[in-house]
């Protein structure tokens, strides 16, 4: 009995050990221990958000780059150093994704409340939420309880990060990677109903590609030429309501009105054109299934337990 009940101990510890260092995201990670948190990312988030509406775009697609790299454990929130090269200046990246400052104040006002309590990867996670909620998306649960990167993958960021020039059956096979299905892929594509493009990035759709509506492709070409000195002029990604999370993007594919090739590609007589069509006619499937996968895109891979730390700074590892 005494070498069953040591056994049962010894095992016991065991599967608690084993828990603390496997430790799984919770809705109510910081309800204890930093229970202002979501107030000063909200408070922060609708500052940022009244100076310029894009930044909820922004603040959505830096979540999406970071969780699409190593998982989401705000790799991509690290500058380079003299002896470490992170992943801002990788190709998806360089000189395009944004947002940073906006992180670092939420960061900056979250330390004064709660001391190296909240990671920078949950602040970014909470802020996606928010950016889209205040320009009118529906919100979600997010859960929490990550820990910040020590380091960053350049290499990983140039290859598995999906880009504007991507077919259907590529992206799909990223995404799978991921643990994210076609379908994911299509609602998380509507993210870009907010948002804008820079003219380099749908150049060779707006000029070279017949399945674009007629009438869009001249209006797009009047800011970005065929040659190549407006390069980083911009376009805004959903036509219709650029600055309101609504489900205009999936009727701008319909009509053949998608900025990208990646955008189009979801609605041209392939496996995902009986969904975006039904998301064009039901704002509210999409509402419901874009939380959904925002839920299971945050879940990608995230450091929790021991593993990791908490940034003091956003920018450095500690």
């Amino acid at each position: 009995m005494a070498t069953f009940t040591k056994l049962f101990f010894t095992l016991s510890i065991f599967h608690l050990l084993a828990c603390s260092t496997n430790a799984q995201l919770i809705d109510n990670f910081y309800d204890q221990t930093c229970p202002c948190l979501q107030t000063i990312v909200r408070n922060t988030m609708t500052s940022a958000i009244k100076k310029e509406a894009r930044i909820g775009a922004s603040i959505l697609r830096l979540f999406f780059h970071d969780c699409f790299v190593n998982g989401c454990d705000g790799s991509i929130l690290l500058d380079d150093t003299d002896t470490f090269i992170g992943e801002k200046k990788a190709q998806p990246n360089n000189n395009s994704v944004k947002g940073f400052e906006v992180i670092d104040n939420i960061k900056n006002s979250v330390e004064a409340s709660c001391n190296a309590t909240v990671s920078c990867a949950d602040i970014l996670a909470l802020a996606a939420r928010d950016g889209v909620v205040l320009l009118g998306g529906p919100s979600w649960t997010v859960p929490l309880g990550r820990r910040d990167a020590r380091t960053a993958n350049q290499s990983a960021a140039n290859s598995q990060i999906p880009r504007p020039s991507f077919n259907l059956t590529r992206l799909t096979t990223m995404f799978l990677a991921k643990g994210l299905t076609a379908s994911d892929l299509t609602v998380l594509s509507g993210a870009h109903t907010i948002g804008q493009g820079e003219c380099r990035l749908f150049r060779t759709r707006i000029y070279n590609e017949t399945n674009i509506d007629t009438n869009f492709a001249t209006l797009r070409k009047s800011n970005c030429s065929f040659s190549s000195d407006n390069d980083t002029n911009l376009a805004p990604l959903d036509t219709l309501t650029p600055t309101s999370f609504d489900n205009n993007y999936y009727k701008n594919l319909v009509a053949s009105k998608g900025l990208f090739h990646s955008d189009q590609v979801l609605f041209n007589n392939g496996s995902q054109d009986n969904l975006v069509r039904s998301y064009s006619t039901n704002e509210a499937a999409f509402s419901t299934d874009f939380a959904a996968a925002m839920v299971k895109l945050s879940k990608i891979s995230p450091l929790t337990g021991t593993n990791g730390e908490i940034r003091k700074n956003c920018r450095l590892v500690n």
